[in-house]
């Protein structure tokens, strides 16, 4: 089993203000790469505390990553004003050079969850990363044109019961990507994966195990 993680909180320089963060560290072994996750939307409810956006960190950590999580801006005590996903993809980019400063020897992926997911794509699209992990991303709503695509492996986990992202609509999306992600659509999942939440983890798991940041996979 692997160990427990050790969890601090922290405060990030985001561009609207201090952005409240926390960081899971795998056990006492070095990471040998960093996750960061983004939340669904702070608007309706989204923080870095959601059980979508634990279970994604819990998965890298697991998988031996160090796993940071963050508020986006105008979020409980992270500074600034929502802005409609704008200035959202600019705190992902912030977030992630500190997360790059802080372990800069190891590979860099990015994760979100329903308007986190976008966010993540989004920020993706204007930065290199390792890998990508999309949960029920809100692509009909806040993601760009999917062009460039990230150059990495990336995943999109949705359930077929979704109730907010339809999943008619996630697959008529991937559908016009090319070479595209690899999609997991669980049965019977709905949009918060309640009681979905290991096979989520397993998902994760299964696919940064077959994209090891230090190649066996």
């Amino acid at each position: 089993m692997p160990s427990a993680p050790n969890t601090r909180t922290l405060d990030i320089a985001g561009p609207a203000g201090a952005l409240e963060a926390v960081i899971d560290l795998p056990g006492e072994q070095t990471p040998r790469a960093a996750a960061l996750v983004c939340h669904p939307h702070p608007q309706h409810g989204g923080t870095l505390h959601n059980k979508v956006a634990h279970t994604l960190a819990r998965s890298f950590v697991r998988s031996g990553f160090v796993a940071l999580r963050f508020n986006f801006r105008g979020t409980e005590a992270s500074e600034g004003t929502w802005d409609e996903g704008r200035g959202e993809v600019d705190d992902v980019l912030a977030a992630a050079r500190f997360l790059e400063a802080e372990y800069p020897d190891v590979p860099l992926w990015l994760a979100g969850f329903s308007f986190g997911a976008a966010m993540a794509i989004k920020a993706s699209q204007r930065r290199a990363v390792a890998g990508l992990v999309s949960v029920a991303p809100a692509v009909s709503r806040f993601s760009a044109d999917p062009t460039p695509q990230p150059a990495c492996p990336w995943l999109i986990v949705q359930g077929d019961e979704d109730e907010l992202v339809p999943i008619e609509e996630t697959v008529a999306w991937v559908n016009t990507l090319e070479p595209g992600p690899e999609l997991a659509v669980l049965s019977g999942a709905e949009h918060f994966f309640h009681g979905r939440l290991v096979d989520l983890r397993g998902l994760v798991a299964d696919f940064v195990a077959r994209h090891q940041p230090d190649g066996s996979g």
